[in-house]
Protein backbone atom coordinates (compact mmCIF):
# COMPACT_ATOMS: atom_id res chain seq x y z
CA UNK A 1 0.00 0.00 0.00
CA UNK A 2 1.97 2.68 -1.15
CA UNK A 3 0.89 6.90 -2.26
CA UNK A 4 0.19 6.24 -5.99
CA UNK A 5 -2.63 3.78 -4.89
CA UNK A 6 -3.92 6.99 -2.65
CA UNK A 7 -3.98 9.11 -5.51
CA UNK A 8 -6.49 9.75 -8.13
CA UNK A 9 -5.94 8.42 -11.73
CA UNK A 10 -4.31 10.32 -14.11
CA UNK A 11 -1.05 11.63 -11.46
CA UNK A 12 2.43 10.30 -12.54
CA UNK A 13 5.11 9.84 -9.87
CA UNK A 14 8.48 10.72 -10.82
CA UNK A 15 11.71 13.31 -10.00
CA UNK A 16 12.52 16.78 -11.45
CA UNK A 17 15.95 14.69 -12.84
CA UNK A 18 13.80 12.47 -14.77
CA UNK A 19 11.90 14.90 -16.68
CA UNK A 20 14.44 17.37 -17.12
CA UNK A 21 16.44 14.30 -18.85
CA UNK A 22 13.49 13.29 -20.90
CA UNK A 23 13.05 16.18 -21.94
CA UNK A 24 17.19 16.84 -22.77
CA UNK A 25 17.26 13.69 -24.62
CA UNK A 26 14.28 14.29 -26.76
CA UNK A 27 15.64 18.02 -27.87
CA UNK A 28 19.24 17.49 -28.93
CA UNK A 29 20.04 19.35 -31.75
CA UNK A 30 23.51 18.35 -33.71
CA UNK A 31 26.20 20.43 -34.89
CA UNK A 32 26.88 19.90 -38.24
CA UNK A 33 30.87 19.35 -37.93
CA UNK A 34 31.88 16.63 -40.69
CA UNK A 35 35.66 16.08 -41.05
CA UNK A 36 36.01 13.60 -43.41
CA UNK A 37 34.84 10.42 -44.55
CA UNK A 38 32.89 9.43 -41.77
CA UNK A 39 30.34 12.16 -42.42
CA UNK A 40 29.33 10.86 -45.19
CA UNK A 41 27.98 8.06 -43.18
CA UNK A 42 26.50 10.88 -40.44
CA UNK A 43 24.93 12.72 -43.44
CA UNK A 44 23.44 9.50 -44.35
CA UNK A 45 21.19 9.02 -40.72
CA UNK A 46 19.23 12.23 -42.10
CA UNK A 47 17.95 9.85 -45.01
CA UNK A 48 14.47 8.28 -45.21
CA UNK A 49 16.53 4.92 -44.77
CA UNK A 50 17.89 5.71 -41.36
CA UNK A 51 15.54 8.53 -40.53
CA UNK A 52 17.42 10.37 -37.49
CA UNK A 53 14.20 12.01 -37.07
CA UNK A 54 12.45 9.87 -34.95
CA UNK A 55 14.84 11.26 -32.46
CA UNK A 56 13.98 15.33 -33.19
CA UNK A 57 17.25 15.31 -34.56
CA UNK A 58 17.03 16.03 -38.22
CA UNK A 59 17.80 19.65 -38.15
CA UNK A 60 21.54 19.67 -37.79
CA UNK A 61 22.42 23.14 -37.35
CA UNK A 62 25.48 25.69 -38.85
CA UNK A 63 25.62 27.84 -35.67
CA UNK A 64 27.49 26.00 -32.79
CA UNK A 65 25.00 28.44 -30.75
CA UNK A 66 22.08 26.25 -31.56
CA UNK A 67 23.57 22.86 -30.98
CA UNK A 68 24.42 21.12 -28.29
CA UNK A 69 25.72 17.56 -29.76
CA UNK A 70 28.86 17.79 -31.55
CA UNK A 71 29.38 14.49 -33.71
CA UNK A 72 33.27 14.64 -34.42
CA UNK A 73 33.03 12.27 -37.96
CA UNK A 74 36.61 11.93 -39.43
CA UNK A 75 40.21 13.05 -38.39
CA UNK A 76 41.34 15.92 -36.49
CA UNK A 77 44.65 17.69 -38.00
CA UNK A 78 46.87 19.84 -35.71
CA UNK A 79 45.60 22.65 -37.48
CA UNK A 80 41.92 21.96 -36.78
CA UNK A 81 42.03 21.10 -32.98
CA UNK A 82 41.81 24.74 -32.34
CA UNK A 83 38.40 25.44 -33.90
CA UNK A 84 37.18 21.66 -32.76
CA UNK A 85 37.46 23.23 -29.52
CA UNK A 86 36.41 26.68 -30.16
CA UNK A 87 32.97 25.56 -31.53
CA UNK A 88 32.19 23.11 -28.59
CA UNK A 89 33.24 26.47 -26.19
CA UNK A 90 30.43 28.50 -28.44
CA UNK A 91 27.96 25.48 -27.83
CA UNK A 92 25.43 26.23 -25.64
CA UNK A 93 25.26 24.07 -21.84
CA UNK A 94 24.63 21.50 -21.35
CA UNK A 95 26.64 19.49 -24.33
CA UNK A 96 27.64 16.69 -25.33
CA UNK A 97 30.13 14.79 -27.60
CA UNK A 98 29.87 12.00 -29.82
CA UNK A 99 33.43 10.69 -31.24
CA UNK A 100 32.66 9.32 -34.13
CA UNK A 101 34.58 6.65 -36.14
CA UNK A 102 38.68 5.41 -35.38
CA UNK A 103 40.49 8.33 -36.47
CA UNK A 104 38.50 10.99 -34.17
CA UNK A 105 38.60 8.28 -31.29
CA UNK A 106 41.92 7.53 -31.39
CA UNK A 107 43.80 8.78 -34.80
CA UNK A 108 43.33 5.87 -36.50
CA UNK A 109 45.76 4.37 -39.34
CA UNK A 110 47.18 8.17 -39.24
CA UNK A 111 49.62 7.75 -36.24
CA UNK A 112 51.80 10.84 -37.09
CA UNK A 113 52.77 14.59 -36.47
CA UNK A 114 49.85 16.15 -38.13
CA UNK A 115 46.42 14.22 -36.69
CA UNK A 116 45.76 14.51 -33.28
CA UNK A 117 45.63 10.98 -31.35
CA UNK A 118 42.15 11.26 -30.31
CA UNK A 119 39.48 14.41 -30.41
CA UNK A 120 39.43 13.29 -26.44
CA UNK A 121 42.75 15.70 -26.13
CA UNK A 122 40.72 18.70 -27.53
CA UNK A 123 36.87 17.59 -26.12
CA UNK A 124 35.74 16.08 -23.19
CA UNK A 125 33.75 12.73 -25.27
CA UNK A 126 30.91 11.31 -24.20
CA UNK A 127 30.14 7.94 -26.50
CA UNK A 128 33.15 6.93 -28.54
CA UNK A 129 32.04 5.29 -31.91
CA UNK A 130 34.46 2.67 -33.15
CA UNK A 131 34.52 1.80 -37.04
CA UNK A 132 36.25 2.59 -40.49
CA UNK A 133 33.91 4.23 -41.69
CA UNK A 134 30.25 3.36 -38.65
CA UNK A 135 28.04 2.58 -40.58
CA UNK A 136 24.53 4.84 -40.00
CA UNK A 137 23.22 1.93 -38.06
CA UNK A 138 25.86 2.30 -35.57
CA UNK A 139 25.78 6.27 -35.55
CA UNK A 140 22.04 5.71 -34.01
CA UNK A 141 23.28 3.11 -31.67
CA UNK A 142 25.86 5.60 -30.38
CA UNK A 143 22.83 8.65 -29.94
CA UNK A 144 20.44 5.84 -28.10
CA UNK A 145 23.73 5.51 -25.99
CA UNK A 146 24.01 9.14 -25.47
CA UNK A 147 20.05 9.22 -24.91
CA UNK A 148 20.69 6.49 -21.93
CA UNK A 149 23.04 8.91 -20.55
CA UNK A 150 21.40 11.77 -20.60
CA UNK A 151 18.12 10.59 -19.12
CA UNK A 152 19.84 9.62 -15.77
CA UNK A 153 22.66 12.92 -15.70
CA UNK A 154 21.92 14.80 -12.38
CA UNK A 155 20.94 18.30 -12.07
CA UNK A 156 22.58 20.95 -9.59
CA UNK A 157 26.18 21.97 -8.58
CA UNK A 158 27.45 18.90 -8.53
CA UNK A 159 26.77 18.64 -12.28
CA UNK A 160 29.33 21.34 -13.09
CA UNK A 161 32.05 20.28 -10.90
CA UNK A 162 31.52 16.58 -12.46
CA UNK A 163 32.02 17.93 -15.67
CA UNK A 164 34.72 19.97 -14.82
CA UNK A 165 36.97 16.93 -13.41
CA UNK A 166 35.97 14.81 -16.36
CA UNK A 167 36.72 17.20 -18.85
CA UNK A 168 40.33 17.48 -16.70
CA UNK A 169 40.42 14.08 -16.71
CA UNK A 170 40.33 13.58 -20.12
CA UNK A 171 42.50 16.55 -21.60
CA UNK A 172 45.27 15.07 -19.29
CA UNK A 173 44.92 11.47 -20.33
CA UNK A 174 47.93 9.40 -22.01
CA UNK A 175 47.98 9.78 -25.59
CA UNK A 176 47.53 6.24 -27.15
CA UNK A 177 51.10 6.62 -28.75
CA UNK A 178 52.58 6.70 -25.29
CA UNK A 179 50.26 3.83 -23.54
CA UNK A 180 52.82 0.38 -23.26
CA UNK A 181 51.98 -2.17 -25.96
CA UNK A 182 49.12 -4.90 -25.33
CA UNK A 183 51.15 -7.56 -27.66
CA UNK A 184 54.36 -7.88 -29.04
CA UNK A 185 54.35 -7.36 -32.70
CA UNK A 186 57.92 -9.03 -33.65
CA UNK A 187 56.68 -12.33 -31.91
CA UNK A 188 56.18 -14.36 -35.62
CA UNK A 189 59.82 -13.48 -36.29
CA UNK A 190 60.83 -15.19 -33.12
CA UNK A 191 58.43 -17.97 -33.59
CA UNK A 192 59.70 -21.50 -35.60
CA UNK A 193 58.60 -21.75 -39.38
CA UNK A 194 55.24 -23.32 -39.57
CA UNK A 195 54.50 -23.03 -35.99
CA UNK A 196 50.95 -21.98 -35.26
CA UNK A 197 51.18 -18.44 -32.65
CA UNK A 198 47.23 -18.64 -32.16
CA UNK A 199 46.94 -22.43 -30.73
Amino acid sequence: MGLEEKLPAGFVLTTLENVAGYMRKASIWPATFGLACCAIEMMAVGTPDYDIARFGMERFSATPRQADLMIVAGRVSQKMAPVVRQVYDQMANPKWVISMGVCASSGGMFNNYAIVQGVDHVIPVDVYLPGCPPRPEMLLNAIIELHKQIQGSKLGVNRIAAARAAEQAALSAVPTHLMPATHDHTAHLAAPAGKNLLG
